[in-house]
């Protein structure tokens, strides 16, 4: 390589890399194959929310926020490359929408210093700071899911689930398989009988799964599905008659792209959520205002408000006020990884503070710390309804039982301690 050559290719990979005054955030999204409807929604909301900033604030503390997408299909694989092709990036936060990756990503970021945020998803034990000191998953996580599902249930139900019958539709991945431990210690608790079907990916063949519903008549049905799955579920739901009423799903299957394709026979279904649900919030005026009007929306704004849209926002909420956090301690605009990391361990978004960014009681007040970092869990209940297409929440926030979840998150934390041969903190 001549001398003027490698110039050439020095000067084209600083061109390339962001300034290191910007903050940089990258958006793993995926829109391609089976689960592109749902990810396309994500990543356009946790675009739309740093845009606005942007344009709206001049960024955070000034500095202006890059949101560089790189296309993981959903593959585990193909988010290991791309975490490895970011890095020289200076990436602050590495947030993919996926548990498979993040399960993959969660001894390389730990070696590397950077933030894993998986709100809601990943690896549950992770809210348990002191065995994971890189990686967060506020404001609530699948273990909390399937205890505020049988807690609404318990209350449906007078207080007791004794004798019900329980079945389980789950992607047969490791999101899917989350939910199962903390189920299975529900049903000794609470007397009710659990069934597991798992649904092998993408999801969309599942006649048998429903027949055995069909012949066995669970008085509920708990579903961890993702993508095609969902809709597919829903629509052999209504194929089979079982009462939608009945039909809950985490918050992953619950957007409208889930419910939509079976038409008025998706009216009554259930999921539950961590945010809240349509546009009656300020810093929807906002969006239209400086992103939609002036054409920077991502994709053109044709998913704003959309219930997995405004999942992709609040992911970038918490993420900028983290970032805002770590500026405050580190007294500087110009943070680094680690400040960031100390941010998200200081986070403290109360219910005046999410009122300010223009989402009054659209989610939970979060304060974490060393040892906690995921928040309190707490989630609701929304209904899809059919005539009028949209969601509608129907409960308050229900707290998780961590009689029971307290236990697991620390002997699983404890197990992935030996595993990686880490010391404890938060002592």
């Amino acid at each position: 390589m001549t001398l003027r050559f490698a110039s050439l290719v020095a000067a084209a990979v600083m061109a390339a890399a962001p300034a290191m005054a910007d903050l940089v955030v990258p958006n793993y999204s995926y829109r391609t194959g089976p689960y592109a409807a749902n990810g396309t929604q994500y990543a356009d909301g946790f675009n739309d929310y740093f845009t606005l900033l942007n344009e709206r604030d001049g960024g955070i503390g000034g500095q202006k926020v890059l949101t560089p997408e790189c296309e993981t299909a959903y593959n585990t694989e193909k988010g290991v490359e791309c975490y490895e092709s970011l890095k020289g990036q200076n990436q602050l936060v590495v947030a993919p929408l996926s548990t498979g990756i993040t399960y993959q990503l969660i001894p390389k970021v730990s070696a590397d210093k950077v933030t894993l945020y998986t709100p809601g998803l990943g690896r549950t034990s992770s809210k348990n700071g002191a065995a994971f000191e890189w990686v967060f998953n506020a404001p609530a996580n699948y273990w909390d899911g399937a205890s505020v599902a049988i807690k609404y249930l318990l209350d449906q139900n007078g207080g007791s689930l004794e004798g019900k019958k329980i079945a389980l539709v789950y992607h047969n991945s490791a999101y899917g398989k989350e939910p199962i431990r903390t189920l299975q210690e529900l049903s000794k608790k609470h007397g009710f009988t659990l069934t597991e079907l798992p649904v092998d990916a993408p999801g969309q063949e599942q006649k048998s799964q429903w027949l055995q519903i069909r012949r066995d008549k669970p008085d509920y049905v708990l579903m961890w599905g993702w993508g095609v799955m969902n809709a597919a579920a829903i629509q052999e739901a209504a194929n089979i008659r079982f009462p939608m009423e009945n039909f809950i799903g985490i918050w992953w299957s619950g957007g409208e792209v889930d419910v939509e394709p079976a038409g008025a026979g998706a009216n009554g279904y259930k999921s539950l959520t961590f945010n809240g649900v349509g546009m009656d919030y300020p810093v929807y005026d906002d969006l239209k205002k400086h992103v939609i009007d002036t054409g920077k929306a991502s994709q053109d704004g044709q998913y704003v408000g959309s219930a997995v849209y405004s999942r992709g926002l609040y992911a970038a909420v918490v993420i900028a006020e983290a970032i805002r956090k770590a500026q405050e301690l580190a007294g500087t605009p110009e943070v680094n990884a680690e400040q960031v990391r100390a941010g998200f361990e200081a986070l403290d978004i109360t219910e005046a503070r999410m009122a300010e960014l223009g989402l009054p009681d659209f989610g939970q007040p979060i304060k974490l710390s060393c040892a906690n970092h995921g928040g309190d869990g707490h989630a609701r209940i929304q209904q899809w309804d059919a005539t009028a297409k949209k969601w509608t929440l129907i409960s308050d926030w229900i707290a998780p039982d961590a009689e029971v979840l307290d236990p697991l998150i620390a002997e699983d934390s404890e197990a992935y301690v030996k595993e990686a041969g880490i010391t404890p903190r938060c002592n």
